[in-house]
């Protein structure tokens, strides 16, 4: 068969859009290797250039030699990539002897690369995305995707949908809609000022069971993830997590933060990042279960269990949800997601950037009793203004002892960083109070200058009269 390539062929290196994940120092390496054709001896030469200038980056990325390998074979590496892009990489043979290099002989190009900052996409449904309805979230030169094609391109919604996947683990049973990682990753961008690449592989309806190596059973899409990091290049920013419904019953709910804890550290080990951050989201609402008295506990429990990872583990962020719309019984709406992004965009820079940004949620610290018995004071941190609820009448709290349930006659907003809870009568003996309680809780206090829910808790344990003893990350 007649040869119908001419002069420099990549064969291996960056492929059209790809963002390269850069270093601690802000630069990012480019490596490809391939074959010359021609009738004449010589060599090949690679440059970088500015996609939209065809400027060289800097003077050490134009025109340099690549590596003979072999007979015919060469390999380059572009060291120290600036963080930024969009990028144009191209190649040249250069004949032995031949002065003009400008009409050189043809060499393979790829276009659209960018030195950033890449984020996985884990999770379940609500991290595939499946907020249903119109929208404005438009796509953007500098937020690309590895799409479930293992080509790169573009990132735009659905992400998640499966045409031509490489890898059917993750493919969903119906085309999934809407997530907040586009505007994620617009929102970085923004603040970084360099591209963002956005790797998905969640799969709606997956439990933590198969994202946990550590626990029996088949682990598919942990693997599928280190693959697809690996095919990225094998270094990432980071890891967005939105799981937990599949999870929400029984055993299950009881063990998630241990299990949560082990998997964590088994993305770490397989990404070879002892402190990878990771971005979580605790459980939002959910419809139709309210008459399931087991439910409504199991999914507090759970959503203590993430309180409780994110507040142990290092580098893990958690994020609220419980103002955020549905578009149907459990799925966040385009709109949910939106500010959905904004949260998770916030911690992101946090916990993986070190900027200084305020994001954390209300979250409970302490709860003790009053002098009489007649109340219970809940302190949060951190809260900029005062804590309040936009439906006064709602209660979202419960209050349980040795005896059960402790009626909560009303909620109090003393416009400061407390809720008091008025109580039937006074708790008795290891009285516990749980917040944000139930698959569908009532509407939830708010830090009112920052619109930020509180996060969900469970067993938080009310202090003796007169003691005052921490809650903050209690089983």
């Amino acid at each position: 068969m007649a040869e119908d390539q001419v002069g420099a062929i990549i064969e291996t290196g960056p492929a059209d859009w790809q963002i390269i994940q850069q270093d601690s120092s802000g630069l990012g390496k480019i490596e490809l290797a391939g074959r010359w054709v021609a009738d004449v001896d010589g060599g090949v030469e690679v440059r970088l250039v500015w996609q939209d200038t065809a400027v060289p980056v800097t003077a050490r990325l134009d025109w340099r030699p690549a590596r003979k390998a072999w007979h015919g074979r060469w390999k380059a590496t572009l060291a120290d990539v600036p963080a930024g892009g969009l990028y144009r990489l191209e190649t040249r043979f250069r004949p032995k002897g031949h002065a003009a290099g400008e009409w050189a002989p043809r060499g393979d190009m790829r276009h659209f690369l960018g030195v950033g900052d890449l984020w996985v996409i884990a999770g379940q449904s609500n991290s595939a995305g499946y907020g249903r309805g119109p929208f404005f979230d438009p796509p953007e030169l500098g937020i690309h995707m590895l799409r479930n094609s293992e080509t790169w391109a573009l990132a735009t919604h659905p992400m998640n949908e499966s045409t031509d996947t490489a890898h059917p683990v993750n493919r969903e049973g119906s085309n999934p809609g809407h997530s907040p990682y586009v505007h994620f990753a617009r929102l970085l961008k923004q603040q970084l000022g360099h591209p963002i690449g956005l790797l998905p592989v969640a799969l709606g309806g997956s439990p933590l069971s198969a994202w946990n190596p550590t626990e029996p059973g088949p682990s598919g899409l942990f693997e599928n993830m280190v693959h697809c990091v690996e095919l990225a290049g094998g270094k990432v920013r980071g890891i967005l997590w939105y799981q937990g419904e599949s999870d929400a019953g029984g055993q299950n709910a009881l063990t998630y933060a241990d299990r949560f804890t082990a998997a964590v550290k088994a993305w770490r080990k397989a990404l070879t990042s002892r402190s990878l951050p990771v971005v979580t989201v605790q459980l939002n609402r959910v419809y139709g279960s309210e008459a399931n008295a087991q439910a409504n506990r199991d999914w507090t429990i759970l959503r203590e269990a993430q309180r409780q990872a994110a507040g142990t583990l290092p580098n893990v962020a958690i994020v609220p949800s419980f103002d955020l719309p549905l578009s149907d019984a459990i799925h966040t709406s385009p709109a949910g997601n939106m500010l959905l992004a904004e949260r998770m965009a916030r911690a992101a820079l946090a916990v993986a950037c070190g900027r200084k940004v305020d994001f954390r949620a209300p979250e409970i610290q302490s709860a003790k009793p009053s002098a009489d018995g007649s109340e219970i004071v809940l302190r949060f941190e951190p809260v900029t203004s005062r804590m309040d609820c936009i439906d006064q009448s709602a209660n979202c709290f419960m209050v349980e002892d040795a005896d059960g349930a402790v009626p909560i006659t009303k909620v109090v907003y003393p416009q400061d960083a407390t809720v008091r809870l008025a109580l039937a009568r006074p708790p008795g003996e290891q009285a516990v109070v749980h917040g944000a309680c139930g698959t569908n809780p009532d509407v939830v206090p708010i830090d009112v200058e920052r619109l930020i829910p509180m996060l969900g808790f469970y067993g938080v344990p009310v202090a003796s009269r007169g003691r005052q003893q921490p809650a903050r990350r209690t089983r």
